[in-house]
Order: structure tokens, then C-alpha cells, then sequence
């Protein structure tokens, strides 16, 4: 939410360029609170940069091998250099795994680190990167750097089943085949998907959850506006083509929103003309009555009340129904219970509604049935550790994983009835 800080703190300065009045103070509460999670998470990564840096110019770990002759459940089975240390793996690439790599000892454990994205990605910046506010070498670092720490192993791949009897994880490379991988602990940190709510139409919309997603979307934006500036283009599509529509009003989709508008206002006005300009439309789409209905109700105001003032039109109580190449179509839910269908022209869609499990996590979820229950991540203990594993050597954490407070759950009651 950087940038919709960024916003709101330009807009309420006045014209010697000082905020006034309670706008100073309520921006100063408003950007220090967004911005903090932000710079806290920088610093909680980059306090480590050097100490990654330090090894770059160590020998990295040794490749891995097929065993000779050996399989599992009719499929090769991966073998590394015995030390005698446990095997550690490590599935994903993202906050979670990466804060395990960073503190973990690197004399106690044999780590293998399996992802199918062989870098670590900023995620706060991604939103930035699609507009060019920062470039996507920046929001990026190797995994292979940040693992050569612990002198650790890299699979880009992706993990597709498990067997926690015999404590080997299945991972694939499309095209590549599979292959069994022995560990004796596993940690599970492969984030969350989109949900879909049974939405058709999806893949004509973009998500934003991964450099390659940031770099589609920056070349879809820009030849949108170089499809307008063709004399052949009627000015009906001209409307739709510059009609930008963001399924979700999260801090991703309200981040993205804000940076668009930036992207025009601050950049594109020294390019396009002013008549191309006016005909742009920023929608989002949101199926909660506020915007950033997670946070405090004073930052969801602010934040609309600055795109209102940016001309970016805020749709609430609403659910995307169905998208087509050209078109959206979501229904409005109203106050007095009924129910009105609306279909608006777009040329670009971004799809950030909340998250659900993805097909790996599920199918773990399915393996333990009488202790998985949660519908939207894997229960873990206090200890991160998942919930029906006997022997507690299989972990789960970030967005993948929710943790399970039996205490609080007994007391429920009796706090609801205190409040």
C-alpha cells in the first residue's frame, strides 16, 4: 500500500507542498502504519543480504543423482551426498521458506530446496514493477544465492504428492518427468492460489503473483495504449481497450489500482495526448462493502475517499460473474436485498480475490482427514508443525498454513460474552 499512501499524501498537501490542518496528521498516521509493514519486511531481508553475499564465492553444493536401480512406487528416487546429517527439504521459494533458509545452521542439516520459481521475489514491489516504478531486477534475488549459505540444493521443480509413511516427497518438472525425494524433515511453504469462486472466464484475466505475471502485465498495458493510437481504432474500443478492471479490493488489487493511476498521470501524460488520456477507466470490483476490509475502517475510508478523488470508480457488495474477452459481468447485492446484474466493456482484467489451497496442499490435506479439516490452508500446532504427522517431522508456514489455537477456541464463548 505504498503507493496509496504516496497518493493520498500529494493530494492533501497544499500549495507551498505542507500538508495542513488534520489531513497532516492523519496522513502521517495513514503512511506510517501502511508503509511500516513494508519497511519492516525490507529490513527483515535485507538485514541478511550481506551475510548471503558472503558466500558467493564458495563452492556450491554438489548436483543431485537418480539412484542406481532404485524405486519407489514405480518411479526413480533422487540421492544426494550422505553426510550424516538429517535431510531438510524445503518446498517454495517464497517469505516463508526463504526465513527458514535464512536462520537455519548450516552444519545440522543436508538442505534441498524445491521450487518452480528459482528466485525469491519481493512481493510488496510487485505492483510497482508492472508499471515500471521499479524494474524487476530489483524486487528479485536468486535462490541459489540465498541457499549457498547453507550449502543447500536446488530442484527447480514442483512438489505434486507425498507419503508421509515413507517420508519421500514427489516432485515434477513438466516435460521433464518425476521423481521421488527422500527427506527426514519436510517444510511445506508453497503459498496459496487465487480463489476462483467458479468464475468462467479466467484466463483472460491476469493474476499478479509472480515476476513473469508483472512483466505480462506491463506489455498488455502498453500495447493497449499503442492499439488506441492506431487511426484504423474506433473510439468505442478505444473505451473498452482503456477500460482497466481489478477483480479484488485487497492491499494487491488497491496497490495496483493506485500505481496505474500513478502510470498515467505521472508518465504517460508525456506521450499520449490528453484526448486518449480522458478515456481512461480504472473499476475495481470489490465483494465486501469497503475496500481493504481486512484493515482498520479508518484506513479503508482513506483509501477510498483518494480514489475517488483520482477518478477510479470503486464497486462494492459486488461478485464477478463471468468475463469474456471483451466484457465483465458482476452482479450488485443492495441494501434492501436485492440483486442487480451489470456488464461493462474491458481490456484488461486482474484477478486478486483472496486465496485458497493449491492442488498440492489440498491433496496433503486429503492424506490426514481427521485432523485437516480447514478448508483454506494446512493446521499447523504452535510449533508450525502439521497436524497429524505422529512424529512431527513435517512443517508447514506463510501463506499455505494457519495455526491452531485450542485454548482460544475453548474460551470462545466466554470472551464474546465479556466484550
Amino acid at each position: 500500500m505504498l503507493r496509496v499512501a504516496r497518493l493520498g499524501a500529494r493530494q492533501m498537501s497544499t500549495a507551498t507542498g505542507r500538508p495542513n490542518g488534520s489531513y497532516r496528521r492523519f496522513g502521517r498516521t495513514i503512511g506510517t502504519w501502511m508503509v511500516g509493514t513494508a519497511v519492516l519486511a525490507s529490513a527483515g531481508y535485507y538485514v541478511g543480504k550481506d551475510e548471503i553475499d558472503a558466500f558467493d564465492h564458495e563452492e556450491p553444493a554438489s548436483e543431485l543423482h537418480l539412484s542406481p536401480g532404485q524405486q519407489f512406487k514405480g518411479l526413480p528416487i533422487i540421492e544426494a551426498e550422505s553426510t550424516g546429517r538429517e535431510r531438510l527439504v524445503v518446498l517454495g521459494s517464497g517469505w516463508g521458506a526463504v526465513a527458514v533458509l535464512k536462520t537455519l545452521d548450516r552444519d545440522k542439516y543436508d538442505v534441498i530446496v524445491v521450487s518452480p520459481d528459482n528466485y525469491f521475489i519481493f512481493t510488496p514491489l510487485l505492483p510497482s514493477a508492472t508499471v515500471g516504478t521499479v524494474e524487476f531486477r530489483s524486487v528479485l534475488e536468486g535462490i541459489r544465492r540465498i541457499t549457498k549459505r547453507i550449502r543447500g540444493a536446488y530442484v527447480e521443480a514442483s512438489a505434486v504428492d507425498v507419503d508421509f509413511e515413507a517420508k519421500c516427497v514427489l516432485i515434477e518438472k513438466p516435460g521433464e518427468g518425476r521423481a521421488w525425494l527422500p527427506y527426514d524433515r519436510l517444510v511445506v511453504g508453497v503459498g496459496a492460489q487465487s480463489i476462483t469462486r467458479g468464475t468462467s472466464g479466467l484466463e483472460f484475466c491476469h493474476k499478479l503473483k509472480t515476476i513473469l505475471d508483472a512483466r505480462s502485465i506491463r506489455q498488455h498495458i502498453m500495447a493497449n495504449f499503442e492499439k488506441v493510437m492506431l487511426p484504423t481504432t474506433p473510439d468505442d474500443e478505444k473505451r473498452r481497450l482503456l477500460t482497466f478492471v481489478v477483480c479484488g479490493g485487497g492491499p494487491t488489487g488497491c496497490e495496483f489500482a493506485a500505481e496505474l493511476h500513478d502510470l498515467l498521470a505521472e508518465d504517460l501524460k508525456h506521450y499520449f495526448p490528453q484526448s486518449v488520456r480522458d478515456m481512461v477507466r480504472v473499476v475495481i470490483v470489490q465483494s465486501r462493502d469497503h475496500v481493504l476490509n481486512m484493515m482498520d475502517s479508518v484506513i479503508s475510508e482513506f483509501a477510498e475517499r483518494q480514489f475517488a478523488r483520482s477518478n477510479i470508480t470503486v464497486v462494492t457488495n459486488s461478485r464477478v460473474q463471468a468475463i469474456t474477452e471483451t466484457s465483465l459481468r458482476f452482479s450488485t447485492k443492495h441494501e434492501d436485498g436485492t440483486v442487480t446484474e451489470h456488464e461493462i466493456p474491458q481490456g484488461f482484467v486482474l484477478w486478486s480475490t483472496g486465496v485458497s489451497l493449491t492442488p498440492f496442499t489440498q491433496l496433503l490435506c486429503q492424506k490426514l482427514p481427521d485432523y485437516q479439516k480447514n478448508k483454506h490452508a494446512i493446521t499447523v500446532d504452535a510449533y508450525l508443525r502439521v497436524k497429524g504427522i505422529r512424529d512431527g517431522s513435517v512443517y508447514a508456514l506463510g501463506d499455505c498454513a494457519t495455526v491452531e489455537y485450542p485454548h482460544l477456541l475453548e474460551h470462545i464463548n466466554e470472551l464474546f460474552e465479556s466484550a
